[in-house]
C-alpha cells in the first residue's frame, strides 16, 4: 500500500498556497523511500535525569557504559518553566516523538535536513498521534497524522495532502545543542529515554543501536563544516534561518562563529546572531524596551551591549542597567543544514 493510505488523496485544502507553496502538493513530487512506519515514531516517551543504567544496545554492541556524552547533539524544549531534551541519537532512528509535555507536543528531526521542528501535535484543535509516512518532499521528512491520514511537510509545519491539506501546526520554540549546554542553561532537564523504556507506533521491541551517533553528528560534526569550491555554501554546513517581513536569510556557522557576532535587520526584524561556547548557533530579536541594541563580543560566553553583559546561549542579561531582560529569540526552528533552508526559501 501506497504510504499516507488513501485519505491522502482527499485534498480539502485544494487551491490554498502556504510559504509560496500551492497545495496540494502533487503526489509526483512526493519520493516513497520507506513503508509507512519503517522509521517507528515514538508514541509513549519516557524521561530521566541521564541514560545511567539505561539499555541503549539495541541488540548491537556499545562501546562503554550507557552515557549520552556531553557533546552529543539535542534538541531543547523549555516550557511552563520545565525543561526536556530530546536526543539526535534517538532521534535518527526515530525521526518523531509524540510527547505531552506543556500539552500536546510533537518534537521531529530530519537527517536529511538536518532539521528540528516542534510543534503542538493538533489536527483540526483535537490530540492526534503522528509517524513517519515513508515519503520524502524536497529531501524533507514528511509525517502522517493518525486522526486524518493526511500528510504533513516537516520543515513547511504544514499538511500537503489529505483532509487537512493546507492546515498548519503551531511551533513551539526549541533549541539544537549539545546535552553539556542544555544541562548548564536548565540544571533540572530530563532527557528522553530511547526504546525499550519508551513505546513506539511498532512496539517496544524497535530498537536500535543507540549508543553512538547514527550519522556521525556528535559534537563539532554537527555543524557540517564540508567544504566547497565555491561561494554558495556546502549542502550540509549548518546555517540558522530567520524570516521576517517576506524577506529570508541564512548565517553559515564559520561566518558567525569567525565575526563572533553579526548585528543584523531582515525585513522589519533588528537581529543578533552568534555562536555559544558550546557551538550552537543563535539568533535573537535585538530589540529591548522599544530600544534597537548593537551588540559587541565580551568573552567567549558573553555578548554585550547597553552598558550590560547578555549571555550567548540564553539570551539573557546577566549585569549592568539591563540585568534580568531576556532577548526574545528571532525564530522558531533552530538550525538546520544549508539545503533544508535553501530548499524551503529559494
Amino acid at each position: 500500500p501506497r504510504s499516507g493510505g488513501p485519505a491522502a488523496d482527499r485534498d480539502d485544502g485544494r487551491g490554498s498556497q502556504v510559504g509560496g507553496v500551492d497545495l496540494p502538493v502533487p503526489r509526483g513530487e512526493l519520493e516513497t523511500r520507506l513503508p509507512k512506519d519503517s522509521i517507528p515514531a515514538i508514541t509513549d516517551p519516557e524521561f530521566g535525569a541521564n541514560w545511567q543504567g539505561v539499555d541503549v544496545a539495541g541488540g548491537a554492541e556499545t562501546d562503554g557504559d550507557a552515557v549520552l556524552p556531553g557533546d552529543a547533539p539535542v534538541v531543547g524544549v523549555a516550557r511552563d518553566g520545565e525543561a526536556r531534551a530530546y536526543p539526535l541519537r534517538i532521534l535518527d532512528w526515530h525521526e518523531a516523538v509524540n510527547d505531552t509535555f506543556g500539552g500536546p507536543l510533537l518534537v521531529t528531526y530530519c537527517p536529511l535536513c538536518g532539521s528540528a521542528v516542534t510543534a503542538e501535535r493538533r489536527v483540526d484543535g483535537e490530540e492526534t498521534i503522528f509517524g513517519v509516512s515513508g515519503q520524502l518532499w524536497r529531501d524533507d521528512l514528511v509525517l502522517y497524522d493518525r486522526a486524518t491520514e493526511s500528510l504533513w511537510s516537516q520543515l513547511l509545519a504544514t499538511a500537503i495532502r489529505g483532509p487537512r491539506t493546507g492546515e498548519q501546526l503551531s511551533l513551539v520554540p526549541s533549541s539544537l545543542t549539545t546535552w553539556d549546554e542544555w544541562q548548564d542553561a536548565h540544571p533540572e532537564t530530563s532527557v528522553l529515554l530511547p526504546p525499550p523504556a519508551s513505546n513506539t507506533v511498532r512496539g517496544r521491541d524497535a530498537t536500535f543501536a543507540y549508543g553512538r551517533s547514527k550519522y556521525g553528528y556528535d559534537g563539532t560534526q554537527l555543524i557540517g563544516r564540508g567544504e566547497s569550491d565555491s561561494a554558495e555554501p556546502a549542502p550540509r554546513r549548518l546555517v540558522i534561518g530567520v524570516t521576517a517581513g517576506g524577506e529570508a536569510r541564512a548565517y553559515p556557522f564559520d561566518v558567525v562563529a569567525e565575526s563572533g557576532v553579526v548585528n543584523d535587520q531582515v525585513g522589519t526584524l533588528p537581529v543578533v546572531v552568534t555562536v555559544t561556547p558550546g557551538n550552537t548557533l543563535v539568533a535573537y530579536d535585538r530589540r529591548v524596551d522599544g530600544r534597537v541594541l548593537s551588540f559587541g563580543v565580551d568573552d567567549n560566553a558573553h555578548l554585550q551591549a547597553g552598558g550590560s553583559r547578555w549571555e550567548r546561549a540564553t539570551g539573557r542579561a546577566v549585569d549592568g542597567s539591563y540585568e534580568g531582560h531576556q532577548l526574545e529569540s528571532a525564530t522558531d526552528v533552530p538550525a538546520m543544514f544549508w539545503k533544508g533552508w535553501r530548499d524551503f526559501h529559494p
